[in-house]
């Protein structure tokens, strides 16, 4: 079958755009093959330093014919519709078929060239790309990320014919811009084009770009005795501008190896694009891996030489901020973070520090830190934000501040706490270590999730522009390392609390003074206030309120609403919901637990874990076609309005299955709610287990729809416990089965 090949050869393209431009061209011609009904056998798409390419293996050569019957207006309908459906139709009134009171017109489509097509498709996927940022360069009006400067197309090894603003299509292509001969090159499908592009050393595909720079940097560093430290992040944006990766090893004056590791590591990665190298040891080696994309006549020794300079430059500018930035304590650059806006909404910097050390000293005793301690650590931990090197290396955050603390003699598990109050970054990331940077990390994810919540700026479907999702999957990932669980909706609550003093302060009327205002932040950071602290805020506020600034109410909620912290409780329980089905969790499990109202992340997931191993077992199976079967009797019951109240009564003249069900039940209840205090799920469910025969049981010998009024209510009674046993450890008519 034929092929089509398409390049779109330009100056570079960034390294970032790449693989979404790949992504995109390969959707695009997708779509425009799936409008045309044009079958195809498979679409490949290629992104380099300078060429978009795309290969459509099995197209046809000419368009599939088609005949289409299309309804139209009954007959007798007014002429203007009539007139109207043979104008879309393309037909005349004679050609109008009546069947049924209705008429239809036949279509037939003959099918056009493909070519034809492709000479279509292709200028509409060009002026339609949606580049990220894209540009136009001389006279013309075609935007793209680079000038557009030649393109191959050709469909079933002849050139397609079309032009886009003077740029005609052709069959000539470009190889490397140094090593290649610098003459045009002509391909007329995709194995001949790959076949001249290797010639004139262009590696067309990423993957194998991504293949040669990993193979050849590691062979570099083993032939030396050192150890290349993977980066997949830095290997793909080299990929990316490179079309024939040469790896190179280079050396640094070994003096530079007295900054911190994360300055060196940053340093290369950041502004040279180089991947660090360890030594026998472990520590960092003063060599690196840069990535050329020509082969050097001296074997690289040059590039690896001019490279070197350049990176020395940079590391005398890092020792630089290095020795100034620990002449400053970390609590003398909390002034600073007066002037250094958080958000427009909630305040500066320097309040964000003081929420963070308020809600650090609150989550402290359940995570087994000292309150102070955590304190410490949480009025510190953005301090290095006022530092020379995290503002020339924002990604330091976090990591300079842990130096900075250790430099200056503060205890060890303040500074790593300071280090690691930003962890966990992404999935991939570790967690904090130790109770003081768990409340730390803690703290200060909340009064992220809380304030951005409180103004406003909630994720959508399609937009989490302050990371919001992975903050809360922070949450969870720090929570479910604890033993004892936290309970978050006080938590949220007392982050709130202090959100909302940023909030007034920045919101509200003029007639908030700037007495208030420190009032209300030391009301908020005593230690002693606690929780109450709100209490002072709402009386502030609703003395304000009465005043006039009416937009304050916009954002406060008062403390006894508790709407606003079951949305927030409730997205991160939708996040752990997903994680849990990640990690192949049933979904109804999942419902069947969340569904009880818990706010004990650990709770929750011990809780769903052990629910699915029960129902994976014949009594746990069993038990639910019971209580399923008792839930939805009452639930019809509880619509007529006629479910009786009160506990059963037992009586010898009972049948024995009811009276055997009563003492199953007397039996279990009392084990199900020590095992539940104890938070013992498994021992819960095993309780649960044993009413399974006695369900059974009742079910098969007992009438519960009995003509008799006290025996019917008597078996709703009972069939209610039986359902209020169950709904203690999960909510049973949320799973399927």
């Amino acid at each position: 079958m034929p092929q089509l090949l398409l390049e779109l050869f330009s100056e570079d393209v960034p390294a970032r755009m790449q693989r979404g431009a790949a992504r995109d061209l390969d959707r695009l011609a997708r779509e425009h093959l799936g409008r045309a009904e044009m079958a195809f056998d498979s679409i490949r798409a290629f992104a380099g330093l300078r060429r978009l390419t795309l290969v459509v293996e099995g197209l046809a050569s000419v368009q599939a014919d088609k005949t289409e019957e299309r309804k139209g207006p009954r007959v007798g309908a007014p002429q203007a519709a009539i007139e109207g459906f043979l104008r879309s139709a393309g037909l005349a009134r004679d050609d109008l078929i009546e069947r049924d009171g209705v008429y239809f017109a036949t279509l037939a489509r003959q099918g056009r060239p493909t070519a034809e097509i492709i000479a279509e498709m292709v200028p509409a996927v060009v002026r339609g790309f949606p580049w990220p940022k894209s540009m136009t360069w001389e006279s013309g009006t075609l935007r793209w990320v680079r000038p557009l400067r030649r393109i191959l197309c050709v469909f079933d090894r002849r050139i397609v014919a079309f032009d886009i603003e003077g740029l005609a299509a052709g069959d000539l292509s470009e190889g490397h811009r140094f090593m290649g001969t610098g003459n045009p090159f002509r391909a007329r499908d995709f194995d001949e084009y790959r076949e001249a592009l290797a010639g004139h050393f262009v590696v067309l595909d990423v993957e194998e770009r991504e293949r040669r720079i990993g193979e050849g940097a590691r062979a570099l560093c083993a032939a030396h005795g050192l150890d290349l430290i993977e980066d997949e992040g830095l290997l793909t944006e080299v990929a990316g501008m490179v079309e024939w990766p040469v790896p190179l090893l280079g050396s640094m004056d070994p003096a530079f190896l007295d900054l911190p590791a994360e300055v060196i590591a940053t340093t290369m990665r950041t502004h040279q694009r180089y991947f660090t190298v360890r030594g026998g040891e472990g520590a960092l080696a003063p060599r690196f891996v840069a990535v050329a994309n020509i082969e050097a006549s001296d074997g690289g020794a040059a590039i690896a030489a001019g490279n070197a300079r350049v990176l020395s430059a940079r590391l005398d500018d890092a020792r630089f901020f290095w020795n100034e930035d620990r002449k400053v304590p970390l609590e003398s650059r909390l002034e600073t973070l007066k002037g250094v806006t958080f958000h427009a909404k909630l305040g500066a910097m320097y309040e964000r520090a003081l929420r963070i050390e308020a809600l650090a000293r609150e989550i402290a005793p359940m995570v087994g830190a000292p309150p102070q301690m955590a304190a410490r650590a949480g009025r510190l931990a953005k301090a290095d934000l006022a530092s020379a090197m995290v503002g020339e290396f924002p990604e330091l955050q976090g990591v300079m501040g842990g130096y900075y603390a250790r430099a200056e003699g503060l205890d060890a598990s303040i500074a790593d706490a300071i280090a690691d109050h930003y962890k966990p970054r992404g999935p991939g990331d570790g967690l904090p270590a130790g109770p003081i940077s768990i409340a730390v990390a803690l703290a200060d994810k909340l009064d992220t999730l809380v304030g951005f919540f409180e103004i406003g700026e909630k994720p959508t479907g399609s937009r989490d522009p302050f990371a919001l999702r992975r903050t809360a999957l922070g949450v969870i990932r720090i929570a479910l390392t604890q033993s004892a669980g936290l309970n978050l909706r006080p938590l949220i609550a007392y982050a709130g609390a202090g959100v909302a003093v940023s909030v007034i302060r920045h919101v509200a009327d003029s007639r908030l003074n700037a007495l208030n205002y420190r009032q209300a932040v030391a009301a908020f950071a005593d230690p002693a206030a606690e929780f109450a602290a709100a209490d002072w805020l709402e009386a502030t506020f609703r003395a304000l309120a009465e005043q006039g600034p009416a937009k304050a109410l916009d954002f406060w909620r008062g403390l006894d609403d508790a709407a606003w912290i079951e949305e927030i409780l409730a997205f991160v329980l939708e996040r752990l919901r997903i994680l849990l089905r990640d990690e192949g969790l049933r979904h109804d499990v999942c419902d069947a637990v969340f569904a009880l109202g818990d706010d004990d992340l650990v709770r929750l997931v011990a809780r769903a874990r052990a629910l699915e191993a029960f129902l994976a077992t014949d009594n746990g199976a069993n038990l639910l076609a019971g209580g399923k079967r008792a839930i939805n009797i009452l639930a019809a019951e509880a619509k007529k309005g006629s479910l009786p109240a009160g506990e059963p009564t037992r009586s010898p003249d009972l049948p024995k299955e009811e009276v055997a069900l009563i003492d199953a039940l007397s039996m279990a209840s009392p084990r199900v709610d020590t095992a539940l205090a104890a938070d013992d799920f498994a021992a819960a469910l095993g309780a649960l287990a044993d009413l399974r025969a006695p369900v059974d049981a009742f079910f098969d010998q007992v009438l519960v729809n009995s003509p008799i009024p006290e025996e019917r209510d008597n078996r709703l009674r009972l069939l209610s416990r039986v359902g209020a046993a169950m709904g203690e450890v999960a909510d049973f008519s949320l799973i399927s089965g």
